[in-house]
């Protein structure tokens, strides 16, 4: 994988930003973003009715699904204030579904229910000035079903060659689970309604909004195999981390700025830009940086290796060093979620039998050179996070695995129970 260099013209913006944040921007190169100098932002468009025709195609759409119906919600409305400090341009459209309950933050007016807006650029660090679009009234965003037609409604409205979504919320990575607050759940907790989206349901409400190019969870856990090979058809990248995010999560303008000024990037590379903005925002003073893209066209070679370590893992001798492996493992808030990479690596290391030996490395060699386009890691406490974690319970199996296309597709359903025997 070439890394790209930065352009220092990226730091040549049209409003002012402290020296602080000029230094963390340019240590984004570790992603890395290159291009000719870039012209000035422009002035953001101006917003149309909910009954206006279709604004002009750009180059991105990014949609962000930020519910904070919970207790992230004063989180939720830094974070759009960070957006709103780069703002959507003549080549990216930059569109929020922003939900909100009475209870948690009394910011802004404290207004309730659920908007979206076309989001344009201001200096209000404390207050939402983007034109509301549609007020939703009461909505449920933890049903699937109001993500997918959130998506359609943003390609449909704002066009573009390519389509980015964030789901902004808390995560548990593939879990359903039970009513329990937000342990044992997928993502988008909706504290009004009790109800999540849970894995299955993110790939079809996505797939049945004709899919996006690059999906990112600001969300904990969710950078799974079992999630990554469940959306696989709905979307090309996928970025996430694989433990607990803090509640501030992404900043946006480190995401959109470099966007903004050079809207030719890839795919990949906007992941990458995603990537590193989260490390370098988390990295010092926290126990919690670890985020990678994916890349989601190698998903099923990733499960053909999952599948082919299944089947030679338990017809080997060395289940012990399996178990052992396991346990030893890179672990996360969720104590069943560990390092795929580490803990193949380690049955690599320790296992007697060389077919297995072989399947391990077979496994971590996909992982480091097919899958992961990027993986960003603080070095010390998750030096051995590889970019996708995946589930390896001690004990008996969740009977919601079962449900997951990775386990009807391969035997690492067979596998986790064998091995938590």
């Amino acid at each position: 994988m070439n890394k790209l260099l930065i352009s220092l013209t990226l730091l040549t913006l049209p409003f002012s930003y402290c020296a602080a944040e000029d230094s963390a921007l340019d240590r984004l190169g570790a992603a890395g973003v290159s291009g000719p100098a870039p012209a000035a932002v422009p002035a953001p468009e101006p917003v149309a009715d909910r009954s206006a025709a279709p604004a002009a195609r750009k180059e991105w759409t990014v949609m962000v699904f930020l519910n904070a119906k919970n207790d992230l919600e004063r989180f939720g409305m830094q974070d759009f204030n960070e957006m709103e400090r780069v703002g959507s341009t003549d080549q990216v459209s930059v569109v929020v579904e922003m939900g909100r309950m009475a209870g948690y933050d009394a910011s802004d007016g404290d207004w309730t229910g659920v908007r979206r807006y076309y989001v344009t650029r201001d200096s209000d660090t404390r207050r939402i000035t983007s034109r509301v679009v549609e007020n939703m009234g009461s909505v449920n965003m933890g049903d699937a079903d109001e993500l997918r037609k959130f998506v359609a409604w943003a390609k449909q409205r704002y066009p573009a060659n390519r389509y980015a979504l964030v789901v902004w919320n808390h995560g548990s990575g593939w879990l359903r689970g039970n009513p329990a607050p937000y342990e044992g759940k997928g993502i988008s907790y909706d504290d009004e309604t009790g109800n999540n989206i849970d894995t299955p349901q993110l790939r079809r409400s996505i797939a049945d909004a004709g899919g996006v190019d690059l999906l990112a969870s600001d969300a904990c856990l969710m950078q799974m195999a079992e999630v990554a090979y469940e959306v696989r058809g709905a979307a090309k990248y996928m970025v996430g981390s694989e433990e607990t995010e803090p509640g501030a999560g992404y900043d946006y303008r480190k995401v959109l700025l470099p966007l903004t000024l050079l809207p030719s990037m890839s795919t990949a590379n906007f992941g990458r830009v995603i990537v590193a903005a989260y490390w370098d925002n988390n990295k010092i003073g926290r126990t919690v940086a670890t985020h990678s893209i994916l890349d989601l066209s190698k998903a099923t070679g990733l499960a053909q290796r999952m599948h082919a370590f299944a089947r030679t893992a338990m017809a080997s001798p060395d289940k012990a060093a399996i178990q052992a492996a396991r346990n030893a493992a890179q672990r996360y808030a969720i104590g069943d979620n560990k390092d795929l990479r580490h803990f193949a690596q380690l049955v690599a290391d320790r296992a007697t039998d060389q077919n297995l030996k072989a399947a391990a490395r077979s496994l971590v060699s996909f992982i480091d050179d097919e899958l992961v386009v990027l993986n960003m890691t603080s070095i010390i406490p998750r030096s051995n996070s590889g970019g996708i974690a995946a589930y390896l319970p001690t004990g008996a199996v969740s009977p919601d695995f079962a449900a997951l296309q990775l386990s009807q597709g391969t035997q690492w359903d067979e596998f986790l129970a064998w091995q938590a025997r």
